[in-house]
């Protein structure tokens, strides 16, 4: 007998009835609708008119759908003394320096933790794994402190210095580089190439499912930002504090405070969509062991 013949015998055989795959995949997706059900009530409360919205019992699905929300949005921010324009502007400004300025700080801290012997490393990454128990309510005061001593206040870098910090971001991309093999990065420098060089040519590629999700993770985190107690200028606050404003408008703006719900949630929820076949496909492809 062959040795693949042996191999075969030797492995087990999973046996599933077509009963077991028919309960699981429907265990699945009820689970699955469960979930969807926020998502699906966001969607159908953006349409529902005035009367709709606070019929009781509240109604899932939305009876006589119209576009007067979206609207009465247009015209509120048309009349608005910052234009929507700035707004936009101001979030784009914020979540993209944000993500791009944290990627690079936290893979480039990552790399040594994970792949150098240094004094203090344990200190270090210790430091960094204690930080993740903290809340942004708890570091807001001393962030806050640091921002007014170095003159950020009232700027776009008040909120985008904190975000350079996020530590897991940086705890994500060490426990990835962790996964890399040392031997990769040897034969490297036995070709002469330079810590930099296999930074960014080797190192880099092969964590690009840990920076695509940390881009996720920020992007969510940046997005959502208002910036209150940090900006005061009303040209440099963000969508999410217009948003705001529009809803506090009183009970007849509910509508439009779901139209606005809506439209800021549709933004990181589609960049979900359009990132995760990706994360997936690297996750199979870029694992590499010793």
């Amino acid at each position: 007998m062959n040795n693949s013949a042996f191999m075969l015998r030797g492995k087990k055989r999973v046996n599933r009835s077509f009963m077991g795959s028919f309960w699981l995949f429907l265990l699945l997706a009820l689970m699955g609708a469960f979930m969807a059900l926020p998502l699906v009530y966001a969607i159908n409360a953006a349409f529902k008119p005035l009367d709709e919205v606070f019929l009781f019992p509240p109604t899932l699905f939305v009876r006589n759908p119209t576009m007067t929300n979206f609207v009465d949005l247009v015209n509120l921010l048309g009349n608005s003394w910052v234009p929507f324009s700035r707004y936009l502007f101001n979030t784009v400004f914020i979540t993209g320096m944000g993500i791009a300025g944290h990627v690079l700080l936290a893979s480039a801290a990552a790399y040594p933790l994970a792949k150098h012997y240094f004094p203090g490393k344990t200190i270090l990454f210790t430091t960094v794994v204690l930080s993740l128990m903290f809340t942004p309510q708890v570091t807001a005061i001393p962030n806050y402190m640091i921002m007014s001593w170095i003159g950020l206040i009232d700027t776009y870098w008040a909120v985008i210095v904190p975000a350079f910090a996020f530590p897991l971001g940086l705890y994500l991309m060490k426990q990835f580089m962790e996964q890399m093999p040392d031997a990769l990065m040897e034969a490297a420098k036995i070709d002469g190439a330079s810590e930099y060089r296999i930074f960014w040519q080797i190192v880099m590629p092969n964590v690009k499912p840990a920076w695509l999700t940390l881009i996720i993770l920020l992007f969510q985190m940046l997005w959502g930002s208002d910036g209150n107690g940090f900006i005061y200028s009303e040209q440099l606050k963000t969508l999410h504090y217009a948003s705001n404003q529009i809803i506090q408008g009183g009970i007849a703006r509910a509508g439009v405070g779901a139209a606005v719900a809506l439209i800021l949630m549709s933004v990181p929820i589609t960049l979900f969509m359009f990132s995760q076949s990706r994360i997936i496909e690297t996750m199979a492809t870029s694992g590499m062991k010793d």
